[in-house]
């Protein structure tokens, strides 16, 4: 790949790189550094690009660290609120007793089906932006930066239990909203 090329790439995925950084930051300015610092990255570092995996991989890879870094920074300046009881959300009335299902969630199809839909896509970033920032930020440096638990409080000066309950929070909103403006749809199982 000649460097006119390589530019040219890095320009085509800068837009995804900008939305990924945008729903882990929530802040649009704070984003944009972290592209920007990416792109100077991975300009500066393209002999180690060795092309055994994708461009966009190893792009999004430095961004992951860029939007670590930048987390942690805003941690050291000011910590997460614990959540409290009186915050709480009361999900206990979507289980019975015995700890099933009240309501039985409708049938989400095949799952891989419409992780390979596009549309799928907009309708989880919508519903991560949805989330409260604490409860965005918790799930996405678990599932999507899997980060450990044990990393993730102490970057955030969280307790374990507290980060806990903020994924199950975080989990318990994204699957109520999948199932109302996704799998209820119909969408997900065609």
């Amino acid at each position: 790949m000649t460097e006119a090329e390589f530019q040219a790439e890095l320009n085509r995925l800068r837009p995804t790189l900008m939305r990924f950084a945008v729903l882990q930051l929530r802040d649009e300015q704070s984003a944009e550094d972290a592209v920007q610092d990416t792109l100077l990255a991975a300009l500066e570092g393209r002999e180690r690009f060795s092309g055994r995996s994708q461009l966009k991989t190893w792009v999004v890879s430095i961004l992951r660290n860029k939007i670590v870094d930048r987390i942690r920074q805003r941690s050291r300046e000011a910590p997460l609120p614990e959540v409290s009881d009186n915050e709480a959300e009361d999900f206990d009335g979507l289980f019975e007793p015995d700890g099933h299902w009240a309501d039985k969630p409708a049938d989400w199809g095949d799952p891989a089906k419409s992780f390979e839909q596009g549309r799928f896509f907009e309708v989880l970033e919508l519903c991560m932006k949805a989330l409260p920032e604490n409860l965005s930020r918790v799930f996405l440096m678990r599932e999507v930066l899997e980060m450990e638990t044990e990393e993730i409080c102490k970057e955030l000066a969280m307790s374990s239990s507290n980060c806990w309950v903020v994924l199950y929070r975080a989990r318990m909103r994204l699957r109520e909203c999948l199932q109302l403006k996704w799998f209820a749809q119909g969408v997900g199982s065609e």
